[in-house]
């Protein structure tokens, strides 16, 4: 099933794009987390690429820490053929907060993306949005099976998609899915976000789940560039990346 064009034109991502960084700092001393180059180009880039490629052009950035070298860079997006607006925080608010604060960039919006601007999840949104309209939930996450769930936090899944329960991060090394920190929000989600910092993670997406939280799998790639492990391992597979946010197509569009 395949979403309505007009849907999909009016639809709008947010990018949480104003954490610390505070792991990374090591490798990037001076600028935020999502302006960590990948190959010549920064982070963030990437995923402003694969959603205009996939048609979503309507950007809500929620910045924070060096906000102004994000809008600096990005501007109101006409370079990259987008429309950026910004919603910058003055303390640190949290995943939850951020999304909060943002809310009067929402006004027009039932529904709406988010994504973490910290990783990448090769992602269909065609069929995210489709699967969020079939399950009739307030909120869909992407999912990816990985080898060591416990390092992100496990999502435990019924039979239909529908999520039980959200582990926490421990140690060990066990199989599992893991939120990939890609969502499609009813706009009733903004209701049961508390004024003040707030995390969707830990607080509100627990809160949810008797609404009805719905995750769809996707197997495609994915990297967390949060710790300077997983960022090495983004440089050396950054063409890999590249592709997958194209679906493969020529990587002429990345040099554009």
């Amino acid at each position: 099933m395949e979403a309505p064009r007009i849907a999909k034109q009016n639809l709008k991502a947010v990018l949480l794009v104003g954490g610390l960084g505070s792991r990374l700092r090591s490798l990037v001393p001076s600028s935020p987390k999502p302006l960590a180059t990948l190959g010549d180009k920064p982070f963030l880039e990437l995923l402003v690429r694969q959603l205009r490629y996939q048609g979503i052009r309507r950007l809500v950035l929620c910045t924070g820490y060096l906000a102004e070298q994000i809008e600096h860079q990005f501007g109101d997006g006409g370079s990259l053929d987008v429309e950026i607006e910004y919603s910058r925080e003055s303390q640190p608010m949290g995943t939850a907060g951020a999304l909060k604060l943002a809310e009067d960039r929402l006004k027009d919006c039932p529904e709406f993306l988010v994504m973490n601007g910290d990783s990448f999840m090769q992602v269909n949104f065609d069929r995210l949005i489709a699967f969020h309209g079939a399950h009739r939930g307030i909120a869909s996450l992407v999912v990816r099976r990985v080898e060591n769930a416990q390092r992100y936090g496990s999502v435990d899944l019924d039979a239909e998609g529908r999520v039980l329960k959200f582990g926490e991060k421990a140690a060990g090394n066990a199989p599992g899915p893991i939120n990939a920190g890609v969502y499609f929000f009813s706009r009733e989600v903004l209701r049961h976000i508390p004024s003040g910092p707030c995390s969707l993670e830990t607080v509100v997406f627990p809160e949810l789940l008797g609404r009805g939280v719905f995750a769809l799998e996707q197997d495609g790639m994915f990297i967390d560039i949060g710790v300077p492990e997983d960022y090495v391992r983004a440089q050396a597979i950054c063409d890999r990346l590249r592709e997958a946010a194209f679906e493969n197509e020529s990587l002429e569009r990345w040099a554009e």
